[in-house]
């Protein structure tokens, strides 16, 4: 039994260091190139497995090349990949990081198969019997089947929608998760009535400011961190490493005060304690090249110490 399980997509990425990000009719110069597993699903999952929490993946890849390196790695980090579908005769989804000197990034790519995951492809024991969920970018309707099935056996739900917030209708996965991850942009369109009916007072809103630091807004009270100074070298794949960050720490004290971290249990657990240590997940992840470039608690142990 995997004690968290993400959702979402799995991807391969190709990161292109640049110059500069390009702009119209401009042409940018090739510092580097490296390829490796993305998607935010496999990254949070890889990042929690690095911090020596047992997790499981549900999402999907082709039976291409680009899919069995993405297995690979994920298995190499330690995910189980029991509800990863590998469909035949379609390409993985490839993304293309444009990641300039100062590490912002850019994303081009194609969505290949990385949502072929339906409500009635799920295993429901599975979900059911994992301690958290972690829901990211995917299909609205697998989303909330999820969140549902979840919800409905007591295990609390967290959920990173992303870049394509306001593309879908994440209304009903929203409604029923726990937590809810996102960066400024996506926490103000959330709370300017672009999900009519999802009051967010009652749980815990996460809202990653980037270099900045992140803020918690729970129903005890809210909480900031102003980050870590490092020099970032790529941005991706950085809030990611954060989500798994806060909710590897969240669990552990969940466990040891007899919480579930839900919205209900808040006080359950050390909320300034995860924050920290999410921002250190991040950091960790900025200062290094590629978004798969996992943190171990060993490193983010290091780095606390070496910041306080």
């Amino acid at each position: 039994m995997v004690s968290v399980l993400t959702a979402g997509h799995v991807n391969w990425d190709v990161t292109l260091r640049l110059d500069r990000l390009p702009t119209p009719d401009a042409e940018a110069a090739i510092r580097s190139q490296r390829q490796s597993g993305g998607g935010s699903a496999a990254n949070v999952a890889a990042t929690l497995a690095g911090l020596d929490v047992e997790t499981g993946l549900i999402g999907s890849v082709g039976d291409d090349d680009n899919g069995l390196l993405a297995r690979r790695e994920l298995e190499e980090a330690g995910v189980s990949l029991d509800g990863v579908r590998i469909v035949e005769g379609t390409p993985t989804a490839v993304k293309y990081l444009l990641v300039d000197d100062d590490g912002e990034v850019a994303v081009l790519g194609n969505d290949g198969i990385n949502e072929a995951v339906a409500p009635d492809d799920l295993d429901e024991r599975r979900i059911r019997t994992a301690d958290h969920v972690h829901l990211t970018g995917q299909r609205p309707d697998t989303a909330a089947a999820i969140a549902r099935i979840a919800s409905g056996a007591g295990v609390t739900v967290s959920f990173d929608p992303g870049r394509r917030l306001g593309d879908r209708d994440y209304g009903e996965a929203l409604a029923t998760s726990d937590v809810v991850f996102a960066n400024d942009r996506e926490a103000e369109a959330m709370l300017e009535d672009e999900y009519p009916g999802s009051d967010f007072s009652d749980r815990i809103v996460v809202v990653k400011c980037g270099g900045d630091g992140a803020m918690v807004h729970t129903p005890n009270g809210s909480y900031a961190h102003p980050g870590f100074d490092v020099d970032p070298v790529d941005t991706a794949g950085s809030g990611d490493a954060f989500a798994a960050g806060f909710i590897a720490i969240m669990l552990a004290d969940g466990r040891r005060n007899g919480a579930d971290g839900g919205r209900e249990s808040a006080p359950g657990f050390d909320v300034e304690r995860a924050l920290e240590y999410a921002n250190a997940c991040g950091a960790l992840t900025a200062a290094q090249e590629g978004a798969r470039s996992t943190p171990t608690r060993a490193a983010i142990e290091t780095f606390l110490a070496d910041h306080f």
